[in-house]
């Protein structure tokens, strides 16, 4: 438990507020399957490694640095000193030893990131600072600090770069073509590396409820008194099951240019994490730990994805998620049930009884 009197290098001053510690805890305890397994399928993506050793060389780690240095506020004891604290009491609970710089940007828009390929940073605005309360915003630090741990800094930062590129590209119809394709699958990886770092982000606040304030007010703003979390999660489980192949695909075309999922979709997987087993027993101390990070076998974590997906696809509400279960099962009329899915896209038929109805002589 972490304790206001308890002494510890680089971590010295600590909220008394009492919360479990996890020593020695891996990134895989709470790393979200679809997380892994998206960063494996990443990593085998054609064209990845030349691009990643490339950027890895030029991108300006030392300017990035020299930026935030110069143009924002570096959190410490003399400089928001609270979010200071928030800092060193998620690196002591995730047993981060090396506790990452941090800065506060001014931007209304509330935000946070963590970037850096040597050595994370950490940035978060002033839009966000400005919107949460203290629990609120402890858990965003973890949140943080649990992509740190789990070495995603590296990868977002490729990711914005490349966003970048790609924008500068875009009149070159192959070289367009190639960027893309790797940021689009960085943005699918990043998204689901968002749900892990959520849950790292509960391991260091402790506070489902805060949690579930600070995602309503990223997606409705400052209003808490005008808002309820299980109305919010309601919204979660409408936008899962309502409508029909028709949504699914719309849901597919409207997630794919974002970095993250959207934001009643975190509370909802966050929420039901929470009351998993697996979150249990790393909260009773039973978790893996770093020391054995070198004995996990890479088909295990795939055995763990395809389980994930497995579960998700049979439990999902979705209309495309549960055609895809039946057909899995052995369900027929394949051809019915999509055409019946997508009768929308298609103008209604006229009634047999309208005008110009009855076809003319060389019509039948």
């Amino acid at each position: 438990m972490t304790d206001g009197g308890h002494e510890q290098t680089g971590h010295e001053r600590v909220p008394s507020r009492q919360r479990r510690r996890f020593p020695e805890i891996s990134s895989r305890a709470y790393e979200h399957p679809s997380d892994r397994s998206a960063l494996v399928a990443l990593r085998k993506l054609s064209g990845f490694d030349t691009v990643f050793k490339t950027l890895s060389g030029l991108l300006p780690e030392r300017s990035l640095r020299l930026l935030f240095l110069s143009d924002s506020v570096r959190v410490s004891e003399r400089q928001f000193s609270h979010l200071h604290d928030m800092l060193l009491d998620a690196c002591y609970i995730l047993d981060l030893e090396k506790v990452p710089p941090m800065y506060v940007n001014q931007d209304p828009q509330p935000n946070a990131m963590c970037i850096g390929l040597d050595e994370p940073i950490i940035v978060v605005t002033t839009g966000l600072v400005e919107l949460l309360d203290e629990e609120e915003m402890r858990a965003v630090v973890g949140h943080e600090v649990g992509h740190a741990l789990s070495g995603h800094a590296v990868y977002r930062t490729i990711l914005l770069f490349l966003t970048t590129i790609a924008l500068k590209v875009a009149w070159i119809p192959l070289g367009n073509l190639a960027v893309m394709a790797i940021v689009t699958a960085l943005r699918e990886w990043f998204r689901k590396s968002e749900l892990s770092a959520d849950r790292a982000g509960l391991l260091v606040g402790q506070d489902l409820r805060a949690s579930m304030r600070g995602l309503m007010k990223i997606a409705g703003g400052n209003h808490l008194h005008e808002m309820n979390v299980d109305a919010f999660l309601e919204q979660a489980e409408e936008y899962e099951s309502g409508g029909d192949l028709r949504d699914s695909v719309l849901k597919i075309l409207n997630v794919l240019p974002r970095s993250h999922p959207f934001t009643t979709v975190r509370a909802a997987e966050l929420k039901k994490w929470a009351g998993t087993r697996d979150y249990q027993r790393i909260m009773d101390g039973h978790y893996p730990r770093r020391g054995e990070d070198k004995d996990t076998k890479v088909s295990d974590s795939f055995r763990e994805s395809a389980a994930s997906y497995a579960s998700d696809v049979k439990d999902s509400k979705d209309p495309l998620m549960k055609l895809v279960s039946d057909l899995a099962g052995g369900a027929g009329d394949l051809g019915g049930r999509v055409r019946r899915g997508f009768d929308g896209f298609r103008s209604p038929a006229p009634p047999k009884d309208a005008p110009g109805d009855t076809p003319t002589p060389g019509e039948a």
